[in-house]
């Protein structure tokens, strides 16, 4: 479920030859003059607004199970192809906040079809190019010594054109070749506009379908967006998001991040990435051990993102990854970032080592535990609908899996049984599927599960080392103390019930059959043993 765009407001530097023509800074406008086919007035976008709405509803209604490839070979009826057509066309037009809800979109099939799912991968984020005077103006307005700060700058060729800046390449002073990102005028109050008009619509959506917002909060998925889109409105942020990844991908061999040299609200200058997109890289020109460690760096390090770190790369798509033999991969564009706390984390990582364990009962009880089941919720269904799918993941290679897929449907299945899930989890899926299909262009050899079992013992040992910090055995001792002074109450209302004989204690599983909880004793135990074997690993990795 991949999706390769060209450029996502990072750079494409085709290769980074220097032989490009390059014009000298003087803020003239020399761009190629082609026009910006974007709708700017309320009319058009409205009708393009109704165009997506018409269309996604007629696509829900229908339905349609065959994919786009059966369509193409029997067309009988074409109409489900060309509603997804009209609706990405209509998204790509709208600008940038559409844009990331159409890809939010390919990721739940629970919502759509698989013929517009097929098509909304295609979403691309590149637009016409725009004359350097509009841009130059800003640079002016944000930065005014850049004329000194850059001893030429190629107008002529810009390395891309997205819906919320383009990118130059420019040389510095001391002759190093560095990127200039500069937002487009007027951008910020147009995608916030945007924000605020889906989020009266998801908030009637609320109002006139009570039932439906139970099951998915449209509101809250709208407000996840909203918060990956921020550091793309300021590229301050984007900034910040780039210095503290470049700090974490210190612990890896491979990989690294462009350094930020100066930035602003609407300008960002960083070092130009070596090499090519890994989309476009030969195979070939590199040996196998490399391009392997390569990649098992790029798994590891976005594994630690979603699980110790609550901050990952959201989009990192294979326009985004540059490589190059000898070099490491580098990760541009940091304007989509997703955060989850630190409850979403730790259960995220027990779903991915049941399904790396291939148990699918376990799997269904903590993705219902990672959000909660409704009162029309079929849990034995949803376990049974794992345990079909669970067995097939646990030996797939990269070239075989895309766990981004896998965790769309296991989506679709719960919100099939009625099972809410957290709105953070479609954005996590968009970045599984994108990672994996960064990954399957240069080693589609990897087991993603060996890399993830590799992985969870740097990053069982940090999050035992977090849970046995300072702050968090703070944080312990308040629960404690606040659990031992409801205990007497507690303790006086088992008494009462033992007296009336009237006690038991009983737990729902994941299938429905009532089970006896637990002995508490045994799970403290386990969880000593845990925080035991975890201090180990820690000693062993951090001495």
């Amino acid at each position: 479920m991949s999706s390769a765009r060209p450029f996502s407001g990072g750079h494409s530097n085709g290769g980074n030859s220097l032989a490009s023509p390059t014009t000298r800074v003087t803020g003239e406008e020399v761009a190629r003059p082609r026009g910006d086919t974007r709708p700017h007035d309320r009319t058009s976008r409205s009708r393009l607004l109704a165009t997506v709405v018409g269309n996604i509803a007629a696509d829900t209604v229908s339905r349609p199970r065959e994919s786009a490839r059966d369509a193409a070979t029997n067309p009988a009826d074409a109409r489900p192809q060309r509603r997804a057509k009209a609706v990405r066309h209509a998204l790509e037009q709208l600008g940038p906040f559409y844009i990331k809800l159409g890809q939010m979109l390919s990721t739940r099939p629970d919502l759509i079809s698989d013929v517009l799912i097929e098509e909304l991968e295609h979403l691309h984020d590149s637009v016409a190019l725009r004359p350097f005077g509009e841009f130059g103006a800003i640079l002016d307005q944000e930065m005014p010594n850049w004329r000194h700060l850059f001893r030429s700058i190629d107008l002529v060729n810009p390395l891309g054109s997205a819906s919320l800046a383009q990118v130059y390449r420019v040389v510095l002073h001391d002759g190093a070749a560095a990127v200039v990102k500069i937002q487009r005028p007027r951008i910020r109050s147009q995608v916030l506009e945007d924000m605020k008009r889906m989020r009266r619509v998801a908030r009637l959506v609320g109002k006139l379908a009570p039932g439906f917002n139970e099951l998915i909060d449209l509101d809250a998925m709208l407000r996840v967006i909203f918060n990956g889109m921020e550091p793309e409105l300021d590229f301050t942020i984007e900034a910040q998001n780039m210095e503290d990844a470049r700090r974490a991908a210190r612990d890896f061999k491979h990989i690294t991040v462009p350094k930020v040299l100066d930035a602003t609200p609407r300008i960002l200058v960083q070092t130009l990435a070596p090499g090519a997109s890994i989309a476009t890289a030969d195979r070939a020109g590199f040996a196998t051990k490399e391009r392997k460690n390569i990649c098992r760096d790029l798994l590891k390090f976005m594994y630690q993102g979603y699980l110790t770190d609550h901050v990952f790369h959201a989009d990192p798509h294979p326009g985004n990854i540059f490589v190059q033999p000898g070099e490491k991969a580098t990760l541009i564009d940091w304007g989509m970032v997703g955060r989850i706390d630190r409850s979403l984390s730790r259960k995220l990582a027990l779903l991915m080592i049941n399904i790396a364990q291939n148990d699918a009962a376990a799997t269904a009880r903590t993705w219902v535990e990672m959000g909660h089941a409704t009162a029309r919720a079929d849990l034995h269904g949803f376990a049974s609908d794992l345990s079909m799918l669970v067995p097939k993941v646990s030996t797939a290679t990269v070239g075989e899996l895309n766990f981004g897929l896998i965790l769309s449907k296991v989506l679709y299945y719960s919100t099939r049984r009625r099972i809410h899930t957290s709105p953070h989890i479609s954005m996590v899926s968009k970045s599984f599927a994108n990672i994996e299909g960064s990954v399957r262009n240069l080693a589609p050899e990897l087991s993603l599960v060996d890399v993830f079992e590799d992985a969870m013992v740097d990053i069982m040992a940090d999050m035992v080392e977090d849970f046995l910090s300072k702050r968090q055995g703070g944080r312990f001792a308040l629960e404690l103390m606040l659990g031992s002074a409801i205990a007497p109450d507690n303790s006086r209302q088992i008494l009462r019930s033992l007296n009336d004989r009237e006690f038991t204690v009983r737990t729902e599983s994941v299938d429905g059959r009532n089970q006896q909880k637990p002995d508490r004793t045994g799970r403290l135990a386990h969880v000593g043993i845990g925080a035991l074997v975890g201090l180990l690993l820690a000693r062993r990795h951090r001495p």
